[in-house]
């Protein structure tokens, strides 16, 4: 296959040339390439960008006594509908149980299934010696990241001591720790006094969990971090005192990796006004304020917020009426595997918020890199799988459920006008998305052995 003309656009480079793909593969980039191939693909006019990576989603996650509502099938197409070609799922360990185990459970769901490609983040649950003798077992098998909760106390928390030890043998692999950073034991305290005093809709969601339970926990957590060295890495991080916490742990020359998450660059905490039509917008944290907003958005341009993934973990309206008379019961999620991109690169480089390099840095660069994909994902250069996506800057476009490809049955953009809309996705040398149809079916999707991070 030769792509053509086409503005081929990376982390660190910007130019108009051609690509060629051989079988799986990208095997010449330049001006003026034969056009001798099998396919050719014209893009002129027309951006040539990597295949994203969205580093944090939840498909046919357990949860609340229901499961998320995007299979590996249905979650990775819809990825790939909008331009991402490779996701990191989430294998949740049960307290009580293995890491085999739990990543069995977790095989058993995606092998065959995906369509697009995908690897795992191993989630700690439950760190005891058993655990810690499973982290070298689980690095052989290309699972290089170990994601610890500190909320969800029962279920999915650890305590700071097994935090320490788990960091300590993260480090000894060379692996990598993220961390859902909220104070658990503050939010369920907030929980109980407005479930008591009958204050039961959505917007308890969020005054649940204000602020400080989440710039408390990223500073605990970065200091831990700086104790052990362990590499670190914050996952949707949602507001201004959270990331004033990384802010001084680079006083003191530590590097923390920071994502934040799409939602949390576009919607604000108005939405949970809305009735109960704000358990749509319900997910753990919450959204924030606008001069979040603006913190994020200074912290992509500042290099603070190295990746913007989506947290996507999407529930039938049906399922989120769990709640309809406790929010505490409202299953938490939010979709967005499949607008991303499209998202980013209308509010952020269509509007003159983020550079066009800088985009591509944060929805597939970095993320290869810190997740040690990198330079097979992540980027268009000779030798790298051919995941790329070529995007009209110009169309313009509306989001809606009636056209979406997630399995869920609203969106949380009903509406929004887009600038520039992914057109064409290649996925390891085969076209997966043209004319917003699917070319590639269940089980093309292949899992993602990864090393260490390379950042």
């Amino acid at each position: 296959m030769l792509i053509k003309n086409g503005r081929v656009v990376t982390a660190d480079s910007d130019s108009v040339c051609d690509v060629l793909i051989q079988d799986e593969i990208i095997v010449a980039i330049g001006r003026h390439l034969p056009d001798t191939a099998d396919q050719v693909i014209d893009a002129g006019g027309k951006l040539v960008l990597p295949g994203g990576i969205d580093p944090h989603v939840h498909l046919d996650m357990p949860f609340m006594g229901t499961f998320s509502s995007d299979t590996h099938e249905t979650g990775t197409r819809a990825a790939l509908h909008g331009g991402t070609t490779t996701v990191i799922d989430f294998v949740l360990q049960k307290q009580g149980h293995s890491l085999r185990e739990a990543l069995t459970e977790w095989q058993g769901r995606a092998t065959g299934n995906a369509v697009g490609d995908y690897s795992f983040h191993m989630a700690v649950t439950d760190f005891n010696e058993q655990t810690q003798a499973e982290i070298a077992e689980m690095v052989a098998e290309g699972i290089t990241s170990f994601k610890v909760f500190m909320a969800y106390k029962g279920a999915l928390m650890i305590d700071d001591a097994q935090l320490v030890g788990l960091m300590q043998e993260v480090k000894r692999h060379g692996a990598l720790v993220t961390v859902h950073a909220t104070n658990g034991d503050m939010i369920d305290t907030l929980i109980a006094q407005h479930r008591a005093q009958g204050k039961l809709s959505p917007l308890y969601h969020y005054l649940s969990q204000p602020e400080v339970t989440e710039a408390e926990a990223s500073g605990r957590f970065t200091d831990i971090a700086n104790y052990t060295g362990v590499n670190a890495y914050i996952v949707h991080l949602t507001c201004e005192g959270a990331l004033n916490q990384v802010r001084e742990a680079t006083r003191r020359n530590q590097r923390v990796f920071v994502e934040t998450c799409i939602q949390y660059l576009l919607l604000d905490a108005s939405l949970y006004e809305l009735d109960f039509e704000g358990a749509k917008y319900v997910m753990s944290p919450p959204l924030r304020q606008k001069k979040d907003q603006e913190t994020l958005w200074a912290g992509i341009n500042q290099g603070l917020v190295q990746v913007v993934g989506t947290d996507h973990c999407p529930f039938l309206w049906e399922q989120k009426q769990m709640g309809k008379h406790d929010f505490s019961k409202i299953p938490n999620g939010h979709p967005a595997i499949e607008h991303r991109m499209e998202l980013l690169f209308s509010e952020g480089v269509s509007k003159g918020r983020i550079s066009l390099q800088r985009f591509v840095a944060v929805t597939a660069t970095n993320a290869a890199k810190i997740f040690g994909m990198f330079p097979r994902k992540g980027t268009i250069s000779i030798g790298a799988d051919a995941d790329l996506i070529i995007i009209d800057p110009e169309h313009k476009h509306t989001i809606s459920a009636a056209t979406h490809h997630m399995n869920v049955d609203y969106s949380a953009y009903e509406g929004w006008e887009l600038t520039g809309k992914v057109e064409t996705v290649i996925l390891r040398g085969q076209v997966a998305i043209q004319d917003e149809q699917a070319h590639v079916a269940k089980g093309y999707g292949q899992f993602i052995k990864r090393g260490p991070t390379f950042f």
